[in-house]
């Protein structure tokens, strides 16, 4: 069996914009492998060396005399690269918390999260795909999904990063079959040899169409207009 290795990551912020000056005061991180949760996690406060802003505040709990003894992203780079080396990132939101750890790398002169990590999976984009028109926030996720979030009380990045696991697993569901390594030596399936059955040709049901066509509307209206096949029909 391949063996990957993930980590799904969060952060918390004492702003909504790095651009403006806002710092990271958070990262949680938890470690998947070959789907599975290792118990291996990641997890710091942070000094920003800044005020939090009221509404940052507000989100997550943190305080500036909280933070005021933490370490500072400096002093912790060289742990948080060392976890997430290699691995495949699985953020919520993921545009927005890795532009705010590549502008922490960067101020260190360090190189950027898709340097140091493989590929990086934005599990909103994911959410968005599978449940167009849908409110798709964690909390929301974790609803439909069935993950006990009754603790979220506020956010949390190391907590966060625990739910979001649950809910990127729920999400991908079945795609465990996919990771396991067929041994093709031993792998007859009878029709190999000139025997194979004959094809079952399955048709949609006009109820299957009509969800079909609703599915379809509903990403067309998720994308104002804009789907190829909506335009190319015209």
């Amino acid at each position: 069996m391949s063996i990957v290795r993930q980590v799904v990551l969060d952060t918390e912020t004492t702003g909504l914009e790095w651009r403006q000056g806002e710092r990271v005061i958070e990262i949680g991180c938890v470690e998947l492998v070959s789907r599975k949760l290792t118990g291996r996690h990641f997890h710091q406060y942070l000094n920003p060396e800044k005020a939090i802003a009221a509404g940052a505040q507000a989100v997550h709990g943190l305080t500036d005399e909280f933070l005021a003894d933490k370490p500072k992203f400096a002093d912790i780079a060289d742990e948080f690269l060392a976890f997430i080396e290699g691995a495949e990132l699985i953020i919520h939101n993921a545009p927005f918390d890795v532009g705010f750890l590549d502008n922490e790398l960067g101020l260190l002169k360090r190189e950027p999260l898709k340097s140091v990590s493989g590929n990086i999976i934005d599990t909103l984009r994911m959410a968005r795909d599978l449940r167009p028109g849908k409110r798709n926030g964690l909390d929301a996720l974790c609803i439909e999904f069935g993950v006990d979030n009754s603790g979220r009380q506020l956010h949390g990045a190391l907590l966060d990063a625990e739910l979001l696991s649950d809910v990127y697993l729920a999400m991908t569901r079945g795609q465990d079959s996919l990771m396991m390594d067929l041994d093709m030596a031993s792998f007859d399936p009878g029709w190999a040899k000139g025997e194979r059955p004959p094809i079952r040709l399955l048709t949609a049901t006009a109820e299957e169409l009509a969800d079909h066509e609703r599915v379809l509307g509903e990403i067309d209206r998720e994308s104002k207009g804009k789907t190829l096949w909506r335009q190319l029909g015209a």
